[in-house]
């Protein structure tokens, strides 16, 4: 599957546009594979920095798998356009992260 944030793909060409699909995922920001970040880590910036970028990149991930499904059940072989969307929720650790696209046959 080719995901791509520009609106063609390099030696590809578009033959269908199947639509508009979205992939989203969210968790806490603070914890990664299972694993939570602890009080005292809280305070450490290079540990608290750590724990937020791996924990973004987890929910990221699950969001780009959900995308590339949605895109398959269309009979897509591509993305293209996509934009992603990372919100914190109110009063929370939690991160949304939505990545939208259109899914597209290329040949």
């Amino acid at each position: 599957m080719i995901l791509t944030t520009t609106n063609n793909i390099e030696n590809f060409q578009i033959v269908d546009y199947l639509g508009i699909v979205t992939g989203s995922a969210y968790d806490s920001s603070y914890s990664t594979n299972g694993k939570k970040m602890s009080f005292t880590d809280m305070f450490s910036m290079t540990k608290y920095r750590e724990m937020y970028t791996l924990g973004l990149e987890g929910i990221k991930e699950k969001a780009f798998q959900n995308l590339k499904d949605n895109a398959v059940k269309l009979g897509a072989n591509a993305v293209v356009g996509i934009q992603i969307d990372v919100e914190p929720l109110a009063n929370s650790s939690t991160l949304l992260v939505s990545i939208t696209g259109t899914a597209v046959k290329v040949k």
